[in-house]
């Protein structure tokens, strides 16, 4: 299925029933006094987070969802049915905005969720209503009132909880099938990766965690160079990054302490908060680099970036063999742990598998491999 992650719709609640005017003429009643029921009332549009539900891609095609018009009112005192609610349901960690006014309506980042954002018309009211000892033949009655219209922007924004960052072709794919059972594509060309992936990270059989791979940024990708950076709100709602670093690369003009600086310029023109989040930085294809220029290379790209004078963790490893990502998760779990320690608030929430929000048929679950590494 296709992975669609932005779509904009126009919802439209139903409108009220109309009363109506109407007197009664029964055989023995030949003066009979008014009867005319009311409108039912329109029915109004719902949305609610369902975790079965990966992508957006039904909101693409159909953009116009409305709900069903209250019935008319009869003669006899006889109301009109109400309209039928409109349910749609979204992925869980869908963001719905209003298009004119740019306002957040509601953020479904918990499955089961569900929000009002187009009430039903209010239906009409029938000349029984109208009936006084002054007008006793009232032939007055209301029309329904209209239901509301809606054009929003429905954005999704997965559920992780720490996401991958780094520049084309820097390894985080790889990293990602190492430590999950996650396949997205790996290959030796850069923008591999045009979606954005989950894996389950299993640390132990009752913990683990979420990574989400995002495609590679570049240099001037907030102003849309390359795929730009319409992914990166996928990593919104990740507590902590992983910056991977390409050690190694092809290309001899390549300088691995301009390209952090370019991932981290980067994040700090699409969200300053997002810039300021726990970040861990992943010394990637150490295995590519001869054992006697190794070390150089390391300290020379610390001492480059200032990653321990700014105390920012790093971690070496390999992520085709596997060499020391295996610990890394652990360090992970225990982080994760931490940080959720450190906000007991936003633990109700959190995106993690180990805490129940993802269902063990959404992803693939990683398959422990203690012996194999």
């Amino acid at each position: 299925m296709k992975f669609i992650d932005e779509a904009r719709i126009l919802v439209g609640a139903g409108d009220g029933g109309n009363g109506i005017a109407s007197f009664r003429r029964d055989k023995y009643e030949p003066e009979g006094g008014p009867d005319g029921g009311d409108g039912g009332n329109g029915g109004s549009v719902h949305f609610i987070a369902d975790r079965n539900v990966n992508t957006l891609i039904e909101y693409r095609y159909a953009r116009r969802h409305r709900a069903q018009r209250g019935q008319n009112g009869g003669s006899s005192d006889c109301y009109g049915k109400r309209g039928k609610d409109l349910t749609l349901r979204v992925p869980v960690g869908t963001t719905i905005a209003d298009v004119n006014s740019n306002e957040i309506l509601a953020d479904l980042d918990v499955d089961g969720k569900k929000v009002l954002l187009a009430k039903g018309g209010r239906g009409g009211l029938g000349n029984i209503h109208f009936k006084s000892s002054v007008n006793r033949t009232p032939r007055q009655c209301t029309r329904g009132e209209e239901g509301e219209q809606r054009e929003l922007r429905l954005e999704l924004r997965l559920l992780a909880d720490v996401g991958l960052l780094g520049l084309p072709n820097a390894g985080k794919s790889t990293f990602l099938r190492a430590v999950s059972a996650a396949r997205p594509k790996v290959a030796d060309y850069p923008f591999t990766t045009l979606q954005p992936h989950l894996g389950v990270v299993r640390v132990d059989h009752d913990q683990s965690f979420v990574i989400a791979d995002i495609p590679g940024l570049i240099d001037g990708a907030a102003e849309g160079a390359g795929l730009g950076i319409r992914f990166l709100k996928h990593l919104v709602r990740t507590r902590l990054l992983l910056h991977i670093v390409d050690l190694a690369p092809l290309d001899p003009d390549a300088d691995p302490v301009r390209d952090v600086e370019t991932i981290v310029h980067e994040l700090e023109k699409y969200d300053p908060e997002l810039a300021t989040r726990p970040r861990w930085l992943l010394l990637n294809k150490l295995d590519l680099i001869p054992e006697d220029e190794r070390e150089q290379r390391i300290s020379d790209f610390l001492q480059g970036c200032q990653a321990s004078a700014m105390g920012i963790p790093h971690f070496r490893i390999s992520a085709i063999s596997g060499a020391g990502c295996r610990e890394l998760t652990h360090k992970l779990q225990e982080a994760l742990q931490n940080l959720a320690a450190a906000t007991p608030a936003q633990e109700a929430t959190s995106p993690g598998a180990a805490t129940g929000t993802f269902p063990d048929d959404l992803f693939a679950d990683h398959q422990d491999k203690a012996e194999d590494d």
